[in-house]
């Protein structure tokens, strides 16, 4: 591009030098249309290219001067029949400047993580939660996979009796704000499962955008995230997973190991289950025990049923429904404003097949419950919020600090948190559920010893006092209460020369003087008494 503009340059001087030269005019300007014509039709700028914003702000500035350049070059000349030439040549110019306004700017990728606090870094605050010490090791992010499952049944909201209703969740309203986050955070591997396609009614979602209308939600997805953060792998499968081959094809594609061949188990560290129907769940349920797979499962409350499904998983598993009370429960399910998050571990905590919904557990074919001309409310914030509650748990489940929340709930109307603990149901229907239990059982002993090593090594690390910082730029150091008691009393009477103290300080205390009477303390009981009955006596 200099070279373009430089060339130009001497062009338009070129025209200036023969303005009065008649035939020398029209040759020199005829020259320099072929130069221009030429130079921008086979050396147009690649501004999809463009590395930056100030790469493509200095683009913007050369075409601009191109442009006066061109208006001067077509004052100077003589000829109005080139003046045509000159406005055509200036109309291009004029669309490869919008061309650079409009091409976004695309972020390259960036092979280490740093916590250099410059602009041109996508990590530095992430990474300053090491620095902080809330996380040991941030970088440790990209080398996890995670799955996250938002295929559902296409189903319509059930109708059950006049006041009763179950809606879906909707498609993609929590996943695809989860792959979000993930992808900012930058998380090594995204694996992404679903097989509808965007429409406008998902326009009141969080994630995707009118021009993607038509599109499978898998491929929008990808071509988002790319774009947010290209150093993510994303694997997208347009497949429904409640069939028998896309059964097959998800519990393949999380045995695959190619991402990390040296981990165990199985090829992700977690499943993130966003569906939105139980069909749904039930299947990814048996796939993870299969696997003997943790996973965390969301959702987005917003149907009628909802209460009388989850009070019944809560009865079953806490035995006490009348202490808890429908009315605690009310503005979970009535609305389209609550939620929930829960993280389960095969054997070790509750499968969904442990404690059931009310339809799960009667059997009722979700398929044959609909109603046509009704469907599902669903509100961006309340997405937004499961979401964020998702990935925080994942984050701190996967790099290891704070506690990992075993099942979280949310209530927007009455900014209530609950949370509990699920045990694992003995008499579970999901064989492998059994199986994972019996395994847990076996394992206590090495888990118990494991805790054991675990215990004595944080205390030997309280032992050796080691700080939590290695660097001390500040030279903060502690100390005692004694030490600074002592050292508050010398600095108080240690004044610079010329100072004197006019009021006595705040710390200091003035005893009251003594009298000689009181010098001289009565320590005999008898003569006390005999002071008291004097005194009585007059």
């Amino acid at each position: 591009m200099a070279t373009v503009k430089k060339s130009f340059h001497n062009a338009c001087k070129k025209g200036n030098e023969f303005r009065l030269g008649g035939a020398q005019e029209l040759e020199s300007t005829a020259v320099l249309q072929v130069f221009l014509d030429s130079e921008f039709r086979h050396k147009k700028p690649n501004f999809g290219s463009c590395g930056g914003g100030a790469e493509r702000a200095r683009m913007e500035v050369e075409l601009k001067e191109m442009l006066d350049d061109l208006q001067s070059l077509r004052q100077s000349l003589s000829d109005p029949s080139l003046h045509a030439s000159i406005d055509k040549l200036q109309s291009r110019v004029d669309h490869l400047t919008h061309l650079a306004k409009s091409v976004p700017v695309r972020r390259t990728k960036v092979k280490d993580m740093s916590a250099e606090v410059v602009d041109s870094n996508p990590y530095s605050r992430l990474m300053a939660l090491q620095r902080m010490g809330i996380v040991e090791n941030y970088e440790r992010i990209r080398e996890f996979s995670v799955a996250i499952v938002v295929c559902i049944c296409l189903l319509l909201p059930i109708y059950l009796s006049k006041k009763a209703f179950a809606s879906t969740l909707g498609i993609g309203g929590v996943g695809s704000v989860a792959a979000e986050m993930l992808t900012r955070c930058g998380i090594g591997r995204i694996l992404l499962y679903d097989y509808d396609k965007v429409e406008l009614a998902n326009m009141n979602r969080l994630f995707f955008r009118p021009e993607q209308v038509g599109m499978t939600k898998t491929d929008a997805a990808v071509q988002t995230l790319s774009d947010i953060n290209p150093d993510v792998v994303l694997e997208s499968y347009t497949l429904n997973i409640t069939t028998v081959q896309g059964f097959e094809t998800f519990m393949s594609s999380l045995k695959n190991k190619t991402f990390c061949p040296s981990k165990e188990g199985s090829g992700v560290e977690l499943v993130l289950s966003c569906v939105d129907n139980y069909e749904a769940r039930m299947v990814v349920n048996q796939a993870c025990n299969e696997l003997n797979q943790t996973w965390m499962e969301s959702e987005a409350q917003l149907s009628r049923l909802m209460p009388v499904c989850e009070i019944a998983r809560l009865f079953i598993l806490i035995q006490n429904l009348n202490v808890l009370g429908l009315k605690h429960f009310q503005s979970v399910s009535e609305d389209a404003v609550s939620g929930h998050i829960q993280l389960l571990i095969p054997g070790e905590t509750a499968c969904f097949a442990c404690a059931p919904p009310l339809v799960v557990a009667s059997g009722v074919d979700e398929r044959t419950l609909k109603r046509e001309g009704v469907c599902a409310a669903s509100l961006p914030t309340t997405m937004g919020v499961v979401a964020g509650l998702l990935v925080q748990n994942t984050l701190k489940f996967l790099l290891k600090f704070g506690h990992v929340s075993p099942y979280l709930g949310y209530s927007s109307l009455k900014d209530y948190f609950p949370t509990m603990a699920m045990k694992p149901n003995p008499q579970c229907s999901n064989a492998a559920c059994l199986e994972r239990q019996k395994e847990y059982i076996l394992a206590k002993p090495a888990r118990d010893a494991a805790e054991k090593a675990k215990m004595e090594a944080e205390a030997a690390a309280v032992a050796a006092d080691v700080p939590l910082h290695d660097d001390n730029e500040w030279n903060i150091s502690v100390l005692d209460d004694s030490e600074m008691e002592s050292t508050g009393a010398t600095s108080s009477d240690a004044l610079p020369d010329g100072l004197t103290r006019e009021l006595p300080s705040a710390d200091e205390f003035q005893k009251p003087p003594t009298s000689g009477a009181t010098d001289n303390a009565i320590d005999d009981l008898e003569e006390l008494r005999r002071q008291l009955e004097a005194l009585n006596a007059d």
